[in-house]
């Protein structure tokens, strides 16, 4: 375990990292994009959530496709194609074209984050698949603060061979995406056993002890999957917490500048929530681990992220206000460490797959409707206080939905 504990969870937390890069950098290009092209604060909502419409979309679908034909083509497949469209968006123009290229750029990422939590079951036993969701989930507040750290300065190549500023962030920051993609391709395994890196005796341990898949289930099976009132319920926990996980994350740029910052400094004060929150996950992961507990991880973890949204909301515009965002963002990301540590508990290996892809699908319509409420109620372009506010409700609704599944013990009954 300690083999695979060092291959993986790196490599799929630095896949990761630059997926978060190419999913929340428009938030930094908006800075001077948005008067480039012509968006308001509602046609940029709009245009950042239409994301994941699309991605809701395919992404049962793929991840079907992947536990079908293995990892390894799958998502190398998906890195380069959203690499591509990535890039492509140094192309948009106005509205509808930002708008076609970032409902492309949803479908090409589809099934990649649950893609990846099905993969870890696949080489992780029970009893290791936390610690390895928490290598893995300690990437996204990083991406986010990476993306803070590289996308302002990329803004100053302004007129560079004629391109905007904000062209050639998304052109250089899709590279990594393709390079990345083309590695995956030749080097990433599917299965334990495909591993020349193990020994006979580890590989047949390995396979003994994570759960066996069976493939190729009908139709009927995978819908069952689907529809399972647990996966439901998962499916709402994440749906809440991502709108004020997005909500927040999409408009940070817009609300520090609001604020008064340059764009240098917005591109610095960015990135404190997400440094915050990617320590303060692995702190929550370490204890829900020793104490072999997630769902009281899991709802403390939200109702902090509400305190902080609420304060952060009331603050207004102030350095304080950043620090109530960022205790916010440390009970966003921590949720995540901990929930995904549930669904294996209550879905059958047979339902996994179908299972993992629908909570993860329907989740992410929170990040359509989290930035778009949060666009709609800014007053003067500016004043984000009102959607701060409607953020902390859905953080808290998530919590109270998590208490309810931890009443109903559904992980201890067979799925």
């Amino acid at each position: 375990m300690r083999k695979v504990m060092w291959r993986l969870p790196p490599l799929m937390a630095l896949m990761f990292l630059v997926n978060q890069l190419d999913r929340v950098n428009v938030s930094f290009a908006a800075l001077t994009m948005n008067r480039d092209i012509g968006l308001d604060t509602v046609a940029y909502a709009w245009g950042a959530g239409i994301f994941f419409l699309s991605y809701f979309a395919f992404e049962i679908p793929s991840n079907l496709i992947l536990e079908r034909i293995g990892a390894r083509v799958w998502i190398a497949r998906i890195m380069i194609t959203w690499g591509l469209i990535s890039g492509a968006m140094a192309l948009v123009s106005g509205p509808v074209s930002f708008m076609i290229v970032r409902f492309l750029l949803g479908a090409a990422e589809a099934g990649f984050v649950p893609g990846l939590v099905l993969y870890i079951t696949w080489w992780f036993p029970p009893r290791y698949r936390a610690r390895a969701t928490a290598v893995f989930f300690f990437a996204a507040p990083l991406g986010n603060a990476v993306s803070g750290l590289l996308s302002v300065p990329l803004l100053k190549l302004d007129k560079l061979a004629g391109l905007a500023g904000w062209q050639w962030m998304f052109v250089i920051e899709a590279l990594p995406a393709l390079l990345l993609g083309l590695f995956i391709l030749r080097y990433f395994k599917d299965r334990p056993r495909d591993a020349k890196w193990l020994t006979a005796e580890e590989c047949a341990w390995l396979e003994r002890n994570v759960e066996p898949r069976k493939r190729h289930e009908a139709i009927a099976t995978q819908l069952r999957a689907i529809l399972n009132r647990r996966a439901g319920l998962l499916s709402l926990i994440y749906l809440t917490r991502n709108m004020a996980m997005y909500g927040v994350s999409l408009f940070l740029p817009l609300i520090l500048s609001g604020a008064g910052l340059s764009n240098s400094q917005v591109g610095f004060a960015a990135t404190i929530p997400f440094v915050t929150a990617a320590i303060g996950a692995v702190l929550w992961a370490a204890s829900s681990d020793r104490m072999n507990e997630r769902h009281w991880h899991t709802i403390s973890a939200m109702l902090l992220a509400a305190a902080g949204l609420i304060v952060s909301a009331q603050l207004g515009a102030s350095v304080w206000s950043l620090v109530a965002i960022s205790i916010a963002a440390v009970g966003l990301y921590a949720q995540a460490v901990c929930f995904w540590s549930l669904p294996p508990l209550m879905l059958s290996a047979s339902a996994a797959a179908a299972g993992i892809a629908a909570i993860n699908a329907t989740g992410n319509l929170g990040g359509f409707l989290g930035p778009y409420i949060v666009g709609a109620t800014a007053r003067n372009g500016t004043d984000f206080s009102s959607g701060l506010y409607l953020m902390a409700g859905c953080a808290a609704l998530s919590a109270a939905l998590s208490f309810l599944l931890m009443r109903m013990k559904w992980d201890r009954s067979p799925a």
